[in-house]
């Protein structure tokens, strides 16, 4: 098994050079020779067409009968032949690619300018005959340069295709290379940019935490939390009367004499609406609360506001227990209280200077969470171009080493 050789991406185009240089060079140089030979032939067709172009023009001025026709024939067609022989542009760089399209761009300009000597020339005998056989002359060796342009094309220079082909995969490889190498560091650099917007929404966070432990914040969230606790309470002992609430309301919006005022209607929207500031703000004994327990009992006595047996009695225990047992009286108390607190904390000069404390510090952390979302865009977008970019090195360098072997039969490794 013949050894694999290992070379970097910065030494594999040096050696490869000096290998295949005794090939390389000389077809490289053959083939700026025969592009050089053949310019100059171009420039001869543009020059001898300049002549029948001008000689032409200057019969034309003449007025005669017997040439006028053939003379602007002649004249339009070297105006064609030089505008087709300068649309040709030999390349600035050889290489086998644009050789081939050089070739290829020649040969069809040559077609088609011998199709109209072969048309045209004819019909302007027996006039202008020098001038035509020049251009004949020139247009000839023309096309036998061409020939020798094709001939080396492709039994020469397509020898050294792949080679030349390789060369430029290494230059497009170590661009890639170059490319990755600045990704990588502009990735590091969004790293380290979301490293210190992480560090600092922690720190800002740790800050409101601090905020919210102080004193009178931390009391005001103490009642926020036992405020919630008899909400829940509050809710469940009369979770039998929100359904028959929400008819009382009906019943009395759309006429149907639930005997309830204005006052206490409001109420009763509140108790729908808010359960626990309704029962918190409440008299002594819920004054509001028994009216509109008493009077949705006497709707339900007279039969003006139905109910499922089921919900009907649980509603009728509800009522009983609220009116004749006194069952919400300490819960009533303590939502009192708690809500009296929770206000009197609220409005404290404290809690308002620290509520300023973390409303700043809420906006200053809503701009950091922002700038992290753009830095992790922009990580998530620079990662999928080093994937792509390195997709792209591992092709080409799969590449170098299958054209080295086709070429040269050698077996070559670039790490």
């Amino acid at each position: 098994m013949s050894e694999v050789a290992k070379f970097s991406s910065g030494t594999v185009k040096g050696w490869l050079e000096s290998e295949t240089s005794s090939m390389f060079i000389p077809v490289h140089t053959k083939a700026q020779k025969l592009l050089d030979d053949m310019n100059r032939t171009l420039e001869d067709i543009r020059d001898i067409s300049k002549v029948l172009l001008d000689n032409s023009g200057k019969e034309i001025e003449k007025r005669n009968m017997k040439t006028y026709g053939r003379a602007r024939a002649l004249n339009k067609l070297a105006r064609l032949f030089l505008d087709r022989m300068r649309q040709i542009k030999v390349p600035d760089q050889v290489s086998y690619a644009s050789y081939h399209e050089f070739v290829q761009e020649t040969q069809k300009a040559f077609l088609v300018t011998e199709v109209d000597v072969r048309n045209w020339f004819p019909r302007i005998s027996p006039f202008f005959i020098l001038d035509r056989r020049k251009f004949l002359t020139v247009f000839e060796k023309a096309k036998e340069s061409l020939k020798e342009l094709n001939a080396f094309l492709t039994k020469e220079y397509v020898k050294t295709k792949t080679l030349e082909e390789t060369f430029q995969i290494i230059d497009k490889f170590q661009a890639f290379e170059e490319q990755l190498a600045r990704f990588e560091e502009r990735r590091k650099k969004t790293e380290d940019e979301k490293a210190i917007i992480e560090k600092e929404i922690a720190e800002t966070r740790q800050k409101m935490a601090d905020f919210k432990s102080k004193g009178s914040m931390s009391q005001l969230d103490q009642a926020s939390m036992e405020m919630d606790a008899l909400n829940n309470e509050v809710k469940h002992n009369l979770q039998h009367l929100q359904k028959p609430f929400v008819k009382l309301q009906a019943l009395t919006l759309h006429g149907g004499g639930s005997g309830l005022t204005p006052e206490e209607l409001k109420k009763l929207d509140q108790y729908l609406d808010n359960l626990f500031e309704a029962f918190a703000t409440e008299e002594t004994d819920y004054p509001f609360l028994r009216q509109i327990l008493q009077k949705l009992s006497r709707s339900m006595l007279e039969g003006k506001l139905t109910l499922k047996p089921d919900k009907k009695r649980k509603a009728e225990q509800a009522i009983d227990n609220i009116i004749n047992k006194n069952s919400l009286a300490s819960l009533h108390q303590r939502c009192v209280n708690v809500a009296l607190q929770r206000s009197q904390l609220s409005t404290s000069a404290e809690v308002e200077e620290t509520k300023r404390g973390l409303l700043r510090l809420q906006e200053h952390l809503e701009g950091l969470e922002r700038r992290r979302g753009i830095v992790e865009s922009d990580e998530n977008a620079v990662s999928r171009t080093i994937s792509e970019t390195f997709k792209k090195i591992q092709n080409h360098k799969a590449a170098i080493e299958k054209n080295v072997f086709d070429f040269m039969g050698r077996k070559i490794r670039i790490e």
